[in-house]
């Protein structure tokens, strides 16, 4: 049609919008009259009347296949055939309730997991921050060494970073901390943050009553004692007291005003834990451990942010940032030497959970959309046998004049309800899904990870996509049978039915093994993740795990100075091992794979020379005496530190056995001199490697010195102990209370539970992609069901010939398991393939196993083989119950 005939029928296409029933009504009347004048014309040509209506019915055609072109025609019937659609497709889907509950189960659990993960990586990876201005624009900072370790900004870097960097529109500082406030005879742990004072302004978050930081709050020496409360900690703490403002609270046994209120909903900007409180970044001292770092360019401990100007690029500011950063090597080589500055999307934030939880979520949304193409191949194949049965209504209706894009329109319209129902479903199930992480992750110190999901306009926007897609396969996958429908064939007898069908068997068979080939993949990326989390839990970590305890003693919230903490820790380890039960005891600053971070430092090593561009950089322990002892760590050489290697003694280290390979290429270091912060130490011990940050971790250098020459006022507690949990917690509060009623513990775990904490990517991995694979196989279970169920059902008659000529019950029973495990060998095949390729991207999360293990696949094999039998025994039983009499007599 020309813009003009278009032009033309504009009027009556808009009158037939919004007039159908009149215009029908006159398209009727007129073909009524046409027939009329055909019927006067043949009656006047000698016709009898009912010979001359036959003719002009035959002339003009069926009436109704006219009215449906009339229709097509002017265009003016979509909203009319739509909701006609709507209609007979929703008591189509009411007449066979278990077909339609069924396919919107899997389409719910289908599209459902898919929003909850989208919700996931929204809410977890791009946009982490609620209340968070132009997220888009927020970069993370870090210190790259030689272009692969990682490490943190120093204060003095971050200050002239934020001055020279001119494509930055600001920058800010928000360092992960805790406060500890004492309630009854155990620590409470709060989250908190170390801020720069512009914090506030540059993430526009403003307070909902009070003020925020101002300028110069972040400068000077714990100068200004000064609090900003979450909305949470207000109403918990605070009973939500209006006039809170000017008030102060005790947080490390240093009194705080508290000037600001955050707003509700406003969790800081640190992924994974909900903070409560800000503080400006002046009182590091109070809340950071090791000392004034504030003018401190070699001290490490900035997790900063920038966000660009509008318009400009992540590479663009990168080469100024690093341009920046080489200013930095030159001016400043002691410190700053082989160091990068570099910028990171949030979703890769290298020193917060993000990048923690990324190579998961990454895992999940490839695993959510293997299971929602099973649901869908599930639905597929109900919707397949349901176009069969309902071939005989599909032929009259194409008999009676519909055309076959009227038929698809309505076929179309069939998977929209489906899979609208599914998607209204899958919002409800992402919902209560939205908080799934952190029932899988451990609560540390009484306080839980906050990991939620975000359902926002994208997830929807997501989702709304996926429901569109989803609409269109299974909409058209029974439109393939109408495509090439035989008119005569349904109108006959039912004799030529099962041919037909048959015909047809291998769109349904392709199906089942595309679900199989899904499946078989999800199981062995299953397998493979538990056998890791396994492989981690049973694996020495370099330390004893399940004999030693962990805690802490809270003397900085009760007020304790340095010379009395020193007192209270002596005095406590002496009154700790002279008891029954227990064997050892010795205080650390830093737990091995724990989340406090290791003290590092650049070192000089006597006879060693390092390249132009390498600053050797090293992380140390502060222990004190009994600690490799107390841990179970095998000393090679040397001795343990003693209390004589105290503030007053030349200082002493211990080095690690890797640090001996690299730096004094593997000669027995003794006695040589080792420079630690400008002092040098002399070695006095070779300790066996351990697992210091991660399970995952290479061996690397590590060295100790003694907690005494480094002190720190609150280090953890280790306990060597032959008692049960419980009795050792009970043990060490009695001895705590004997030397001071007023202090209190913090959480007391074992060191197996710090390691299964340690593998917190690969419980979360294994536990998802473990029961979205068991749903898989559920769903791939279902469809093999639904196909031999309905195979047994279209071959009666060939069943009930073969028993006539002398098959017995176990034949049928085996014939219908080994059509079923042809199909699931197809599928087997196919998956191993792929598998061997997809395994490849579990590669960070697996520890000790080979992404091809051979007993995983066999694992695999065997499950999916059982679930295929068990699938095919009903169907096989019905099949063996044939009465060969009654089937050929029907």
């Amino acid at each position: 049609m020309d813009i003009e005939q278009w032009l033309y029928s504009l009027p009556l296409r808009l009158r037939s919008f919004f007039h159908p029933k009149q215009v029908d009504q006159e398209m009727k009347e007129e073909l009524s009259e046409h027939l009329g004048q055909q019927i006067s014309e043949n009656i006047a040509k000698g016709m009898s009347p009912e010979e001359a209506r036959r003719s002009a019915m035959r002339a003009m055609g069926g009436l109704a296949q006219i009215e449906q072109q009339c229709r097509d025609a002017r265009g003016g019937s979509v909203l009319q055939d739509l909701a006609q659609d709507l209609r007979y497709g929703l008591r189509q889907l009411c007449r066979a309730p278990g077909f339609s509950a069924l396919a919107i189960l899997c389409l719910t659990l289908g599209i459902g997991a898919n929003a909850a993960v989208f919700s996931w990586v929204e809410g977890i990876l791009f946009r982490p921050y609620p209340l968070v201005a132009h997220q888009e624009r927020l970069f993370a900072v870090a210190i790259t060494v030689q272009g692969e370790r990682i490490d943190l900004l120093s204060w003095p870097d971050f200050l002239d970073l934020r001055r020279n960097c001119t494509l930055c529109e600001d920058s800010f500082v928000s360092k992960i901390t805790s406060s500890t406030l004492n309630i009854g005879d155990h620590a409470e742990v709060t989250t908190g943050s170390i801020v720069s004072a512009n914090y506030f302004d540059a993430i526009g978050v403003h307070p909902i009553l009070g003020r925020g930081f101002e300028a110069g709050e972040d400068v000077g020496n714990d100068s200004n004692p000064v609090v900003v409360i979450s909305y949470r900690f207000w109403r918990n703490r605070f009973k939500g007291d209006p006039q809170i403002i000017g008030k102060t609270q005790r947080l490390n046994n240093v009194p705080h005003t508290i000037i600001g209120v955050a707003p509700e909903g406003f969790y800081g900007t640190f992924v994974g834990r909900a903070m409560q409180l800000w503080v400006p970044v002046s009182m590091e001292e109070t809340f950071d451990s090791g000392g004034y770092k504030l003018e401190d360019r070699g001290a490490r401990w900035i997790e900063s942010y920038v966000r660009l100007k509008p318009g400009v690029g992540r590479a663009q500011a990168q080469q100024q940032i690093s341009a920046i950063a080489a200013r930095l090597q030159k001016d400043y080589p002691a410190t700053n030497r082989g160091r990068s500055i570099g910028l990171w999307a949030l979703w890769q934030t290298p020193f917060n959970h993000a990048g923690e939880l990324l190579p998961t979520l990454q895992v999940m949304v490839a695993v959510v959309a293997f299971v929602l193409l099973i649901a869908c191949a599930n639905v597929g194949n109900l919707l397949l046998v349901r176009s069969f049965v309902r071939r005989h209504e599909m032929s009259v209706r194409l008999a009676i004049g519909a055309s076959r894009g009227r038929l698809l329109k309505q076929l179309l319209t069939e998977g929209l309800i489906l899979s609208a129902l599914g998607t209204a479903g899958g919002f409800l199930m992402a919902y209560w899904c939205r908080h799934l992480l952190v029932m899988l992750l451990p609560v540390r110190e009484g306080d839980a990870m906050y990991l939620p999901g975000a359902i926002d306009g994208r997830v929807m926007a997501m989702s709304l996509g996926i429901c569109l897609v989803v609409t269109l396969i299974i909409g058209l996958v029974p439109a393939l049978q109408t495509h090439h429908l035989d008119l005569a064939g349904p109108l006959k007898a039912e004799s030529g039915g099962v041919v037909g069908v048959r015909s047809k068997g291998w769109i349904r068979s392709g199906l089942v093994i595309f679900q199989v080939c899904l499946s078989f993949i999800l199981l062995v990326g299953a397998a493979l993740l538990l056998e890791s989390l396994q492989r981690i839990r049973s694996t020495s970590p370099g330390f004893s795990t399940t004999s030693v305890a962990v805690t802490g003693v809270s003397v900085v919230a009760a007020g304790y100075d340095v010379p009395r903490a020193k007192t209270f820790q002596n005095e406590l380890i002496d009154r700790l091992v002279g008891l029954p039960g227990i064997e050892s005891a010795a205080f650390a600053r830093v737990t091995p794979l724990g989340y406090g971070a290791f003290s590092s430092t650049p070192i000089a090593v006597d006879g060693y020379q390092p390249s132009p561009n390498e600053q050797p950089e090293v992380d140390y322990n502060q222990a004190s005496p009994s600690y490799f002892t107390t841990l179970g760590i095998p000393l090679f050489s040397g001795r343990e530190f003693t209390r004589s290697d105290d503030e007053n003694a030349p200082p002493v280290a211990i080095v690690n056995r890797t640090m001996v390979e690299r730096y004094w290429r593997g000669q027995d270091p003794i006695g040589r001199r080792l420079q630690v912060k400008g002092r040098w130490a002399r070695v006095v011990g070779v300790a066996a490697d351990s697992k210091y940050e991660s399970m995952g971790e290479t061996p690397k250098p590590f060295f100790y010195v003694p907690l005494r020459q480094d002190f720190d006022r609150e280090p953890d507690l280790y306990i060597r102990t032959t008692q049960s949990l419980q009795s050792t917690l009970a043990t060490v509060l009695r001895e705590v209370h004997a030397l001071d009623q007023n202090l209190a513990l913090y959480e007391t775990i074992t060191l197996q539970e710090q390691v299964n904490r340690a593998a917190l990517p690969q419980l979360v991995a294994g536990t998802l992609v473990s029961t979205l694979g068991g749903l898989a196989l559920l769903l791939a279970a279902v469809g093999l069901y639904g196909v031999m169920s309905y195979a047994v059902a279209q071959s009666t008659r060939e069943l009930g010939l073969r028993m006539a000529l002398g098959a017995d019950p176990a034949n049928l029973l085996r014939l219908v398991i080994s059509r079923g495990l042809r199909l699931a060998a197809g599928g087997v095949l196919l998956g191993t393939v792929a598998a061997l390729a997809v395994t490849r991207l579990l590669g960070q999360l697996l520890y000790h196993v080979s992404p091809h293990d051979p007993v995983v696949f066999g694992l695999a094999l065997a499950v999916i083989t059982s679930t295929v039998i068990f699938a095919c025994l009903l169907p096989a039983w019905r099949a063996s119950r044939t009465d060969p009499a009654r089937v050929l007599r029907g």
